[in-house]
């Protein structure tokens, strides 16, 4: 099975594409999706989706697994988030894959096992899961993280949340 995992922000959005054999799990491809400062947000959505849709084209994954969109306090950030992540599920949707979400502690927990775990702990457990050469950038380990996520939610959670 290959995973397209997208972890999603507007400056920066990571991705990473998995592909499970069994219990192994190896990395394909990871990055990031990097937009300017300056770069107006009608530009930054239009790179995430055509970057995700490219993405999908080449590597033709089973399933997308993005974050679920939590809470915070500013509402601005919140609402730029929200734009990021629908320009990801409109490529999948287009492609008609398979969406899937994922709460953060969930995905800190099926990588780290602990929910709480710091940015670093996951970006070092994803290195070791996937026998990496080195450490990820923040945002591809927080992608390669859901992608590992989605294939542990099939075998040991309860199932995946599909939107």
């Amino acid at each position: 099975m290959r995973i397209l995992g997208v972890d999603t922000s507007l400056r920066s959005t990571g991705y990473g594409i998995v592909e499970t054999a069994g219990s192994r799990m190896s990395a394909l491809e990871y990055g990031n999706i990097p937009n300017g400062p300056k770069l107006p947000l009608s530009r930054c959505l239009f790179n995430i989706h055509s970057t995700i849709a490219g993405l999908i084209a080449r590597w033709n994954p089973d399933v997308i697994s993005v974050e679920k969109v939590i809470y915070g306090k500013n509402a601005n950030t919140m609402m730029v988030l929200g734009e990021a992540r629908g320009a990801v599920i409109v490529a999948g949707a287009e492609a008609e894959k398979p969406i899937c979400e994922y709460e953060p502690r969930r995905v800190k927990m099926a990588v780290c096992g602990n929910g709480m775990a710091e940015k670093a702990q996951v970006q070092r457990m994803v290195k070791t899961l996937l026998a990496l050469d080195s450490l990820p950038q923040n945002d591809a380990a927080d992608a390669l993280a859901l992608a590992i996520c989605h294939a542990n939610a099939r075998s040991f959670m309860s199932g995946p949340q599909t939107i």
